[in-house]
């Protein structure tokens, strides 16, 4: 037995921990030696509702803009009443006739229209006049900073660009120097995919004012007219970008939408940006004018503040959220290229690259979504098409849900809150839904979901029912809700959102229906976007109990009984849910011992297709355990290699959620292994998570997010209720620290080990409480902690 040394320590501020695991940690700087090339090699800048994408061209820089709430379309009557006269046709085809391709096309009529699409407003075009050539060229990113920098020399003046989104200005913020004898002169304008116009302001600004699409169609779907535009006010919103100027020792005029700089030692360039949304249930008609005095106010502001205090306000809030984790895998290679350390990473280990690809997601996190903003989407918050993929919308059957996989255990409980504001007028729209399109109690939310909250099934009636169809996002999003409860312990928050899951707890007991043997299960019920082959060899989606279905269920009753009981409110509902429960449908295994995925073995036409949603309740869910149901994850490792041997997790976020089920069943060399495969095949050169399509690939931002998260559970595990440590540590990972991770019940741990060993454990409360400690060896200890106070585990 590992002898055990323990000693309670005085109260520490926060980041202490990790001020204790090392001396200071390894550089987070993504940077290059050339200018980015595709949209994709752009360094990434935001403020939760503003983002930037900086090129860092010499000659002329390109840098492109977004704000959250630029969207096309309206709010709009999305239901379908006549779904729910198919209802019952479909359950009988299914659990019955057994008639899936007939209940495949029963399901195409109960669809709606499509959703909106994600807009981006425009770019900031910078021309430099002619110079010497340019020497000692760096494009960089510092996530301690939040601020990207091009720095290079012309003779013997340098000139530094930096650009950040200011969280605390409201504003995008571009600073140029001119370090040495030279001067700066260039000019400044702004252009856009969208119908307005660019025009010159009193002073020196200039402004684009444009109007959004009445209607943008996905960019999958086949069309003649893709995007329409509607000059009725609300009938797609107005926004504006308005660009002011301020140099030092220069001059600056604007003129025809152009802003000119001649002969300045340096310039401050500051971008504001404003839309006429008005609410996810109101029409965005906001007059251009209050849209322009709002893009004015934001400017009034933020030139009362110098350059370094802004850049100091910007700092400080940025750091207040990203400096509260460590984590050290080994030496940087500081005079490599971000680009080159990827490129030889497939023949050469670079852990701290991997520890700075995970910083990477919680500094993602913190840019695309913050207090105030919309939720982190399908692109975070960059995006630079009026037809971006899938929308770039909030896709609900893994995607926005992993983006905040990394909130809680990352230590940034406070950008997971624009997805709670979201399910509220979700879980509005979508009891209208469940009203209209089933004819059931509760709410309910398919699969997309737009800045118009939509909660119907989208497909036109040409969809696949695997994935238009699908309606079990409600209990899904509901379990973040659950689980910043589990983190938090706040009481008040729970109050506050437990309408929102006994909403969707209400549906789902309407929605189970019993089988032949009396048991209760879900139908039609999908699992997420796969397929199967029926017993007539042709290929079809649309069953009874799916594996993930059960899952959802299972965690979904659980907490909502739970919290009635802590909130001493619904005991007879939280009955009826417990005796539900007791009646659902169980798991099952099949021939080869994996989990089945659909309520019996059926073929399987793609077995390396990309989800893996009936291993949910393995990761992100807790109800399936090593220690706790071993067959059950036994079936999870069997279904997860068969997945994996025959090409799956061929997406970036696909691998992320494998790095996940390897970490949550113990087997830290295989999570490793895809934690490498990710970096080798589902990684952009800028670090972005990427996604396959045909001969090229796209941005998607969720594996990010997802490996962050998976990397946690790598090294602290919490949803067994106790708090494991470095329950999968790979061999690769000799020695390191982390500091600032978080466990459920409030506990911020640090980390230290050597040689493959825990050597040291710190553990700070955010409240009172006894916790369990599994060490690796799977000893336990208990640590008892007060609000604010540390203790610490030395191993001799």
């Amino acid at each position: 037995m590992s002898r055990i040394s323990r000693r309670t320590l005085i109260t520490l501020p926060a980041g202490a921990i990790a001020a204790r695991a090392a001396q200071a940690p390894s550089d987070l700087t993504l940077w290059y030696d050339k200018p980015a090339g595709p949209w994709t090699d752009a360094l990434p800048v935001g403020n939760g509702r503003l983002g930037a994408m900086v090129f860092g061209g010499v000659d002329e820089e390109r840098i492109q803009l977004n704000e959250d709430t630029l969207w096309s379309g309206c709010p709009k009557d999305w239901s379908n009443a006549d779904a729910k006269n198919q209802l019952a046709e479909v359950r009988r085809l299914v659990m019955e006739a057994e008639d899936y391709q007939a209940a495949d096309a029963l399901c195409r009529k109960m669809q709606g229209p499509y959703n909106q699409s994600y807009l981006c407003p425009g770019n900031l075009a910078l021309k430099f006049a002619p110079g010497a050539a340019a020497g000692g060229y760096r494009r960089s990113l510092d996530l301690n900073t939040a601020v990207a920098e091009v720095r290079y020399a012309r003779g013997r003046t340098t000139v530094v660009r930096s650009v950040m989104a200011s969280y605390p200005a409201q504003v995008i913020a571009v600073r140029i120097e001119a370090q040495g004898k030279e001067r700066l002169t260039f000019t400044a304008s702004l252009d856009s995919q969208l119908k307005g116009e660019a025009a010159g302001e009193q002073g020196a600004r200039i402004a684009y004012r444009g109007k959004a699409p009445a209607h943008v169609d996905p960019n999958y779907k086949k069309s003649d007219k893709p995007v329409i535009d509607d000059e009725r006010e609300g009938y797609g919103m107005r926004f504006e970008i308005l660009v002011s100027a301020r140099v030092e020792d220069g001059r600056v005029s604007s003129k025809d939408g152009v802003l000119s700089i001649e002969e300045a030692r340096a310039a401050t360039l500051l971008v504001a940006i404003r839309t006429g949304f008005r609410g996810y249930d109101q029409m965005p008609d906001m007059p251009a004018r209050a849209i322009s005095a709002l893009c004015e106010a934001d400017i009034d502001a933020a030139e009362r503040m110098s350059w370094p205090k802004m850049l100091a306000a910007h700092t400080t809030a940025h750091r207040a959220l990203f400096a509260r984790v460590a984590l050290d895998l080994g030496p940087q290679e500081a005079g490599t290229p971000t680009s080159a350390r990827l490129a030889k990473f497939a023949k050469t280990e670079d852990p701290s690259l991997l520890a700075l690809y995970f910083q990477y997601g919680r500094y993602l996190l913190i840019c695309s979504s913050r207090p105030g903003s919309q939720p982190a989407n399908l692109q975070g918050i960059w995006n630079e098409q009026v037809r971006p993929p899938w929308s770039s919308n909030w896709t609900v059957n893994i995607n926005t849900q992993m983006n905040y996989w990394p909130a809680e255990t990352c230590n940034l409980s406070e950008c997971h809150e624009p997805l709670f504001e979201m399910m509220g007028g979700l879980a509005r729209n979508g009891a209208e839904t469940a009203r209209v399109n089933y004819g059931l109690p509760g709410w309910c939310s398919h699969h997309n979901v737009d800045l118009w909250r939509q909660s119907a099934p989208v497909g036109e009636g040409t969809g696949s029912p695997t994935w238009a169809n699908w309606q079990m996002s409600a209990p899904w999003l509901c379990g973040h809700l659950w689980e910043r409860y589990r983190f938090s312990g706040d009481r008040e928050f729970l109050a506050r959102y437990y309408a929102v899951m006994k909403g969707a707890a209400e549906f789902l007991l309407a929605w189970l229906v019993p089988d032949k043997q009396g048991q209760l299960t879900t139908c039609p019920s999908f699992s997420t976007e796969n397929v199967f082959s029926a017993p007539n060899g042709k290929p079809a989606v649309t069953s009874a109990g799916c594996a993930m279905d059960i899952a959802l269920i299972h965690e979904l009753f659980g907490s909502v009984a739970e919290a009635a009981g802590i909130l001493e409110r619904d005991a007879e509902f939280a009955a009826k849910l417990r005796e539900a429960l007791g009646r659902l449908v169980k798991y099952k295994t099949g021939s080869h011992g994996q989990l089945l995925e659909w309520e019996r073995e059926f073929g399987e036409p793609e077995p390396g297709h990309r989800h893996m949603s009936h291993m949910y309740g393995l990761y992100p869910g807790w109800e399936i355990t090593p220690r706790r149901t071993p067959e059950l994850a036994r079936g999870c490792r069997v279904s997860l290699e068969r997945r994996l041997a025959a090409g799956g997790a061929y997406t970036g976020w696909s691998r992320a959620w494998a790095i996940g089920f390897w970490a949550r069943l113990l087997d830290g060399d295989k999570a490793h292994e895809s934690l490498s495969m990710l970096m080798r095949h589902s990684t952009g050169p800028n670090l972005f998570d990427t996604h396959p399509a045909g001969k090229t690939w796209i941005f998607q931002i969720d594996g990010n997010f997802g490996a962050a998260a998976a990397m946690a559970e790598m090294l602290m595990q919490s949803h067994e209720g106790t708090i494991d440590l470095l329950p999968a540590l790979p061999k690769a990972w000799a020695a390191g620290w982390v500091a600032g991770l978080v466990a459920r019940g409030g506990v911020e741990v640090a980390l230290r080990w050597r040689g493959g060993k825990l050597a040291w454990a710190s553990f700070r409360a955010r409240r009172d409480g006894g916790h369990t400690v599994r060490l690796p060896s799977g000893e336990t200890r208990q640590v008892n902690l007060k609000a604010g106070r540390t203790a610490e585990l030395n191993f001799a």
